[in-house]
């Protein structure tokens, strides 16, 4: 099956003697015993068990976990580290997951932040203790291209595990495990989702091995685990899925177009664009490049703040994959030893009316 149709048949596990066509959701938290039925939520719930395997699917996975959110996911998989792994991420990446490593792992694994796109600096960074590489393409905020398949070879070569977050691109875009990538991560609640309304995380094995056994322990042991009715918001979304990343890519690439020829906007950052240095990887790696990109506007941060304010349907929010546009400085949100450019906006376009985007851009750009 393709992808459409997986979405919408893999993430609908109909059990019920009624005959629904849409399944249930089971908000029992505690089963009776039978042979292959669930045991207790926070174990397996019927709508966790469609939600990992649509996802497993789209990926062409072994297995997948769903979790609370997209943090939970990735701590899932630095929880199933040996102590004091040394581990090498991107220096352009989610400042959640890289706050999180510096935080909550500190002390427990050791970090090295690194150029992804450059394979002689990845690989000037491994160590004997290195164990995992983590890679997140496109890259938060500045939609960088990291080449998964040379990564990955790289990787295997010093029997290194590698991961990709694959959020901004989805499985629609991008096929981390088909590259040869051992896991993919998202975060449900940008794409997957679609409507800003539920949170969630997900990874993604290409194998059952001894440690995807760990992850799985974390996520039934450590409790983080979604609930039935996120498990199935997320599935009822997963079906629109193919439909709204079209969408999502065809209006991203007309105002990434627009932005680029407008003089008040220094810089931006797209891989769709021709002269992006991510272009020609990402014409090769993915099917299309996305509904999230980011600009340098001209003018100090004060003056963008003033920009964001006269915006009407951009919504000056966090987060991001939503049917709605979403717009903010990016710096302002990362806080203090933000290393973002502070005049950086980081935009996710919605499934709106292109001309109407690009009028309100437009009119709060020129005032």
């Amino acid at each position: 099956m393709k992808p459409e149709t997986i979405a919408i048949h893999l993430s609908n596990r109909v059990n019920d003697k009624d005959n629904p066509v849409v399944q249930p959701i089971s908000l029992s938290t505690t089963y009776q015993h039978g042979e292959g039925s669930p045991i207790y939520s926070r174990i397996n719930n019927p709508n966790r068990t469609s939600l990992e395997a649509v996802m497993a699917a789209l990926e062409g996975g072994e297995d997948a976990a769903a979790f609370a959110s997209g943090n939970a996911a990735g701590m899932a998989v630095f929880q199933s580290l040996d102590p004091k792994s040394h581990i090498v991420v991107p220096n352009d990446m989610y400042h959640g997951m890289r706050n999180q490593l510096l935080k909550v792992f500190e002390g427990k694994i050791e970090v090295t932040s690194v150029d992804m796109t450059d394979l002689q600096a990845i690989s000037k960074q491994v160590r004997p203790t290195t164990s995992l590489i983590w890679m997140e393409t496109p890259s938060n905020p500045l939609v960088r291209i990291t080449d998964i398949k040379e990564v990955c070879k790289l990787a295997k070569e010093k029997g290194i595990r590698t991961v990709v977050d694959s959020t901004f691109a989805t499985p629609i875009l991008q096929q981390p495990l088909a590259l040869g990538a051992d896991m993919v991560m998202h975060s449900n609640t940008k794409f997957i989702g679609g409507h800003s309304d539920v949170l969630g995380g997900i990874l993604i094995t290409s194998e059952k091995d001894e440690f995807w056994e760990k992850v799985r322990n974390v996520q039934v042991l450590g409790g983080a685990s979604p609930s039935a009715f996120d498990c199935y918001l997320l599935c009822r979304s997963i079906k629109t899925l193919s439909y709204r990343i079209k969408a999502h890519c065809e209006n991203a690439m007309s105002i990434a177009t627009f932005l680029d020829s407008h003089a008040k906007v220094e810089k931006v950052y797209y891989p769709g664009l021709p002269q992006d240095e991510g272009n020609a990887l990402a014409s090769r790696q993915m099917t299309g490049y996305g509904s999230m990109l980011s600009f340098v506007h001209r003018g100090d941060s004060k003056a963008t703040d003033v920009f964001l304010s006269k915006l009407k349907l951009f919504s000056n929010a966090t987060s991001l994959g939503g049917v709605e546009s979403l717009i903010e400085r990016r710096a302002k949100v990362e806080g203090e030893g933000s290393k973002t450019h502070p005049s950086l906006v980081r935009v996710s376009i919605g499934i709106e009316n292109v001309g109407d985007l690009m009028e309100d851009i437009e009119n709060a750009l020129d005032e």
